[in-house]
């Protein structure tokens, strides 16, 4: 792909950094913004600049924030007795696009993984231990892809945890062994969450 301009090309090679664009689609999008009143490119920029540089972590459950807490965790109309583990924030918000739960959240920030060198110790375990042990969990939901990692990690929390009392459960299988939670439509997902097992069922059946 020739360029007569190094400032353009220049712009193709970072909109193509972005996941799942490629070089071609990474032009259009360049071109698009050259369409465009500079005031108008400049918002967008200062936009995205502004979000990675002001965006939080919550303290609670380590959702995306604007502040110390989440909305989600600072909403009073929610269940606060009720909290689904989700590997990340993409879960959270597909999660939520169903608008069948009415909880709270954990993100992990990731699952166990010895082959990719991720262990317990990289992920915000102990956070979610410490929130059960302080906070009247009556509850708690995994929802975490259905592979041998993700079961890996629920067999590790649930040991972490069977000293309190709280029900834990899983999602129902409606979304496929090896299957991407992210990548499920909405309607699987929802039945996922209304139908969900206690853990020690799902163990008992696999």
């Amino acid at each position: 792909m020739q360029f007569s301009s190094s400032l353009l090309e220049n712009a193709v090679t970072e909109f193509a950094k972005l996941p799942g664009i490629g070089k071609k689609t990474a032009l259009r999008l360049v071109l698009h913004l050259l369409r465009q009143e500079v005031g108008e490119v400049e918002h967008f920029s200062e936009v995205v600049a502004r979000m990675r540089r002001e965006i939080k972590f919550c303290n609670r459950c380590f959702n995306v924030a604007d502040g110390d807490i989440c909305s989600i965790c600072a909403n009073s109309m929610r269940r606060q007795d009720l909290i689904c583990v989700v590997e990340t924030i993409r879960d959270v918000i597909a999660i939520e696009s169903t608008q069948q739960y009415n909880g709270l959240y954990h993100v992990l920030g990731g699952i166990i993984s010895p082959l990719d060198g991720i262990g317990p110790d990289q992920l915000t375990i102990e956070a979610l231990v410490n929130r059960i042990q302080k906070e009247a969990t009556s509850e708690l939901i995994f929802a975490l892809n259905p592979n041998i990692q993700g079961d890996t990690t629920i067999y590790y929390i649930q040991k972490k945890i069977q000293a309190f009392p709280v029900q834990v459960t899983t999602i129902a299988r409606g979304i496929a062994f090896g299957g991407e939670l992210e990548y499920a439509d909405e309607m699987t997902l929802a039945r996922s969450l209304q139908n969900r097992l206690p853990v020690e069922r799902y163990v008992a059946g696999r």
